[in-house]
Formats: structure tokens, sequence, C-alpha cells
């Protein structure tokens, strides 16, 4: 069975505060076609114009790094069907995600998702505040375990608030170490604690850090 894990992206969708919704329009219309091929022969081609982090999308390591691997530079065997570990962390009052909530073993080449259930303010103003994210002791220990990937169902990876005054450690700590994050998971409360294989693969873009995924996952019948 697959189960998506991906937001759908909309024109005027606000994936993160602050940063520009995608806009979608239309290059050549399905009207305008009929004047260009035969009869009875029509197509619509559309423009979109968005930010790399729109949606459900993934950082390689050349969204912190100058010198990391970008889009075009990342191995699809990190992308791919990976053996994939659900950290639970729903229901709770604490926002960070620490290193004793992960399980005592993890496979080196993992997807580790975190499911905070923060997906369900997707898209509204709530999304942004108060938001969960992955402490750095957690990711110190995921970073020794050689996972591949984290991917988080929240609005960011690390505390966004303001008072972490501009600290991005989380992203220092895996980017720097080639570990992929995706962040905007949704439907996470769908997948198994073990067991599921996680795929998320960006298009190979040249001199990009970002893009969105359709990330999913294949868990046993």
């Amino acid at each position: 069975m697959l189960v998506d894990l991906s937001h759908t992206i909309r024109a005027g969708l606000v994936t993160y505060p602050g940063l520009p919704a995608p806009s979608i329009q239309p290059h050549l219309t399905r009207e305008a076609s009929r004047e260009v091929y035969a009869a009875g022969t029509e197509f619509a081609m559309d423009t979109i114009t968005m930010i790399g982090n729109t949606g459900t999308y993934i950082d390689s390591p050349f969204h912190r790094f100058a010198d990391g691997a970008d889009l075009a530079g990342l191995d699809l065997a990190t992308l791919v069907d990976l053996p994939t570990v659900v950290v639970r962390h729903r229901d709770v009052t604490a926002r960070s995600v620490e290193a004793i909530e992960l399980p005592d073993t993890i496979a080196r080449g993992s997807a580790v998702l975190i499911d905070t259930g923060w997906d369900r303010h997707f898209g509204t103003p709530a999304y942004g505040v108060d938001a969960p994210f992955l402490s750095e002791q957690a990711a110190e220990r995921l970073v020794d375990c050689g996972v591949a990937l984290v991917g988080i169902d929240s609005v960011n990876i690390d505390d966004s608030s303001a008072a972490s005054a501009g600290r991005r450690p989380i992203h220092t700590t895996l980017l720097r170490h080639g570990i992929h994050v995706v962040e905007h998971l949704t439907n996470l409360a769908a997948l198994p604690d073990h067991g599921a294989r996680f795929t998320a693969v960006p298009p190979r873009v040249e001199g990009f850090g970002t893009f969105p995924v359709r990330a999913y996952a294949r868990v046993p019948d």
C-alpha cells in the first residue's frame, strides 16, 4: 500500500509564513491551442512561479552550505525506498523532540520521520506559532546513527520562533553531514513505527537547494 505524505500545492498557498505563495498562470489555454493544433486536438500549458520552499519540500546540503550538494547532486539511493522509522511526538506540551524519544536502534541509511500532528494547522496562521522541532541532541544522535534523511510534519525542523534569534543548529548539523531534511510532511499517523519504505525525490536542478517533493511511503500489506 502506498501512503501519500505530501501537501497539495495550489495557487496562493502559504507554506511558510512570510515566504511568497505560488502563482499559477496559463501559458497556452485549451481554447487558444485549438488555433495551433489539428481539429479535435487541444492542450493546456501552464507556468508556476514559486519559491523552492513550497508545499512538502526537501532541503539539500546546498540550502545551508555553498559547497554542499545541490538538488542535481543528490544520490537517488539516499532518497528512494528508505527503511523508515517514525517517531511519535503527539499530544505533548514540550515543543522539542528529544534524543530520548528516538528508538534505541536506528539502522544506517534510514529515513527518520517525526510525527507531531502539527500538519493539522498547515495553511493557517497557527502553523507558524509554537511549532514542534528537533532538539540539538536528537540531531547529533541521528548523525551518529548514519541516517540518510530526517523529515517532520511541522513548519521547521529547527525552532523558528523569535527565541531562536535566527539560529538553525538542526539544519546546520544534518546538512553538514549530508543528511537531507524534508519539512511539511503530512499523514504520518498512517504509517507504522517500523517497516515502511520512504521516498521523496526532487527534480534534478543545478544551483538550487530546496524544492517540493512527492513524498510517500510503501507500507507492507
